[in-house]
């Protein structure tokens, strides 16, 4: 007799499961379409555990190893900075602010944060002519392509930099290596913006490397794997900060090409010798980064960085793995000829440090050719920075 109120009970249940689900699905959807149209990554990436429950890290997040390098890359720029101790350090009246830029070597691949180009610096407690004090901040990031560190240097500038140390090798300004890297490709926006602000030639606004979503690439789901990188940054700041450990530290590494084979093309990037011309390498990209630093109020330190020079096998036409001989002399004149008037100071350092003092590539140094190395660019920052106060 009391079957019919069961089977009301169950239809009823039934009707608010349905109820339930549609409700949902419709929130979902309603919640993909608006996550769509305002594209909230940027917003998402400032919400940071970083310089708030765990401290800010001392290089830019990278990494191809999470679960052992408590570290992860990703290309979302407001998460970059958002987790790196610069966005966490008001400027003190008395601080020289520096920010070091670079590729894998300025990062510092196999080098613990303190035995890095920046480390080092802030390590030596320089002392400016004006008793301004300096502190270096690392904004390093793996990949040689200048472009990739002008879309860094345009968002660092925000942090009230007083000099910009640029550190660059010709290897990075080859034409064919500006979109190397992901942090270029995926972030299309900003690189538009820039070579259509600075008239950059040797980048194409059109470039169909850039990788620019459809309207379903910009929901949730189809931006699930960048939420998810956020995500993981942040459990990671909290193993990084009980471990210390920010990158993979292998016991035995293969160490840097010594010897050459004889059927190594002497070609660079397609380029056959004897000569190179300034239409040959991205210097648009250096001036683009000058009139950055200009508008910042910042000086513009540019340091052809350190590079091994082989003695090994056909060292007679290869200085190393990256160029042979002449690619390597015609882009160092060219270097040259292009700051010779231009609005920065100019280091070339590329023999600075000896052969012995290079690990597993031909531009990552030992801690003791870091060191070298700070040494020479704190020689170079006083100097700089002695000229801007009688210009001032």
């Amino acid at each position: 007799m009391w079957m019919w109120l069961t089977r009301l009970a169950q239809q009823a249940s039934w009707r608010m499961a349905l109820r339930l689900a549609l409700k949902s699905g419709a929130l979902f959807v309603i919640a993909n379409l608006l996550f769509a149209l305002f594209e909230p990554l940027a917003l998402i990436g400032r919400l940071s555990l970083y310089n708030r429950l765990v401290s800010g890290r001392a290089r830019l997040p990278y990494g191809e190893n999470p679960a052992q390098s408590y570290n992860l890359s990703l290309s979302n720029l407001e998460a970059l900075f958002a987790a790196h101790e610069i966005d966490g350090a008001p400027k003190a009246a008395d601080e020289y602010r520096a920010l070091i830029i670079g590729d894998s070597s300025v990062w510092g691949v196999l080098l613990q944060p303190h035995e890095t180009l920046s480390g080092y610096l802030n390590g030596l407690r320089i002392s400016l002519p004006d008793g301004r004090h300096l502190r270096a901040f690392n904004l390093g990031y793996p990949v040689q392509s200048a472009a990739k560190d002008l879309l860094l240097l345009d968002y660092a500038v925000r942090y009230q930099p007083d000099l910009i140390v640029w550190l660059i090798t010709p290897e990075s300004f080859a034409l064919d290596v500006q979109m190397a890297t992901q942090l270029v490709r995926e972030n299309p926006e900003r690189m538009r913006a820039l070579i259509e602000r600075h008239g950059l030639r040797s980048l194409r606004a059109d470039d169909s490397r850039f990788l620019e979503p459809d309207f379903f690439g910009r929901t949730i789901i189809g931006r699930r794997r960048q939420l998810a990188d956020w995500l993981r940054l942040q459990a990671y700041g909290i193993l990084w900060q009980l471990s210390g450990v920010d990158q993979v530290y292998p016991r035995f590494y293969e160490p840097r090409m010594e010897d050459f084979p004889d059927e190594m093309p002497q070609t660079w990037h397609g380029k056959a010798p004897p000569s190179l011309t300034a239409d040959d390498l991205a210097l648009d990209v250096l001036r683009a980064g000058a009139h950055i630093a200009e508008a910042a109020a910042a000086q513009l330190l540019v340091i052809n960085e350190p590079v091994f020079i082989s003695v090994g096998k056909n060292s007679a036409v290869r200085y190393n793995f990256f160029y042979p001989r002449w690619a390597l002399d015609e882009a160092r004149a060219r270097l040259r000829e292009a700051s010779a008037e231009a609005p920065w100071a100019y280091r070339d350092f590329w023999n600075a440090i000896p052969a012995s003092q290079f690990t597993d590539s031909a531009v990552h140094l030992t801690p003791q050719g870091s060191r070298q190395l700070a040494e020479l660019v704190a020689r170079a920052i006083i100097e700089v920075s002695g000229e801007a106060n009688v210009a001032q």
